[in-house]
């Protein structure tokens, strides 16, 4: 058995060539503003509360926690359909089961990060992944490049979508979260906390699919349709989610996805053993409705959305080298999807 340790990520390859261009993300909470896009709407009945809110500098689960708290409910009873960065002005929805008695009007709660703009009973809680997706504007400062290379990406992402790596968040600092996640599957650690344990398990399983999405655009098969592969509905190639079940791919498809299984032996068979079923996500990510403006020569402003469990960042890489102010907290639970 392969047992690699998982130290440091790997520079993961780009669809596009690079445009040499670099820039500042996030220099400010209102460079990156995410509007997550809802399933459905509120009916006005039942014994759930949803919440639109506007956060800013904090996080989804601080959020949730607030909310728990004002309405006197325990954490289990707030629920949301996906995290959002701290480092963002997001707007997202909450849950909060609340079957009984008067409803307590939580547009009135204060808070210097986040706002509740309004609020509407349902018949459903909130669970992660109830989203259509979500639109992005980000402003990117500092710009410094050829604007005819950083042009020509942009046109080629719009176009053809961009690969549909998860992004660093989803690993920890340092990738730190793919080392525990081995460790913990290898059975060298044993891991308690039910949240952690979860963290590391996605870990694990987004590194293998950011794997397998490097190896073919290293291969020259970006873009491309190989025979035995398993097709999304819109017709674009899918790599796997590793977990126990059967391997649906098949001829050069399947033999791909097989080498880079053999290769993270410790951590694809640990995910067959850890309960997860295997699932599949798609290799490309398309931008919907996406446009750019410069408003001053060294800002580019870009507005596009992706589905739900897609990454801006994976986005923005295509364009140009993206760095963010050094800033990094413990534990922060911070993913845009």
């Amino acid at each position: 058995m392969t047992d690699a340790r998982y130290t440091t990520l790997p520079q993961w390859p780009n669809a596009y060539p690079a445009s040499g261009a670099s820039a500042t993300l996030k220099l400010v909470n209102e460079d990156f503003i995410v509007t997550e896009l809802p399933l459905q709407l509120p009916s006005g009945e039942g014994e759930h509360v949803w919440l639109d809110i506007e956060k800013n500098g904090a996080n989804t689960a601080f959020v949730a926690q607030q909310l728990a708290g004002a309405a006197g409910v325990e954490a289990r009873d707030v629920g949301y359909a996906g995290l959002k960065d701290r480092y963002a002005v997001t707007r997202q929805w909450f849950s909060i089961h609340l079957p009984k008695g008067e409803t307590p009007d939580l547009t009135q709660l204060r808070h210097p990060e986040f706002a509740v703009l309004s609020q509407s009973r349902h018949l459903k809680k909130l669970r992660p992944g109830d989203l259509q997706g979500n639109r992005f504007r980000i402003v990117l400062r500092d710009v410094i490049g050829d604007r005819g290379a950083i042009e020509a990406n942009l046109k080629a992402v719009a176009s053809h979508g961009v690969p549909n790596y998860f992004g660093a968040q989803r690993f920890g600092h340092d990738g730190g979260n793919v080392e525990q996640g081995r460790a913990m599957l290898a059975r060298e650690i044993r891991v308690r906390n039910p949240k952690k344990k979860g963290i590391y398990l996605s870990a694990a399983r987004s590194f293998v699919f950011n794997e397998l999405l490097a190896l073919r655009i290293l291969q020259g098969l970006w873009g491309k349709t190989l025979p035995g592969d398993v097709l999304d509905e819109a017709g674009r190639p899918t790599g796997p989610l590793w977990g126990r079940g059967r391997v649906i791919t098949t001829d050069q498809a399947q033999a791909l996805e097989n080498g880079v299984a053999e290769r993270h032996a410790t951590l694809c068979e640990g995910l067959e053993h850890a309960g997860l079923n295997q699932e599949r996500r798609a290799l490309v990510a398309s931008p919907v409705a996406m446009s750019w403006e410069w408003p001053h020569d060294d800002q580019l402003v870009l507005a596009f959305s992706l589905p739900a469990g897609n990454y801006a960042t994976s986005l923005v890489n295509e364009i140009l080298l993206a760095t963010e102010p050094e800033r990094h907290e413990e534990n922060e639970p911070a993913a845009i999807e």
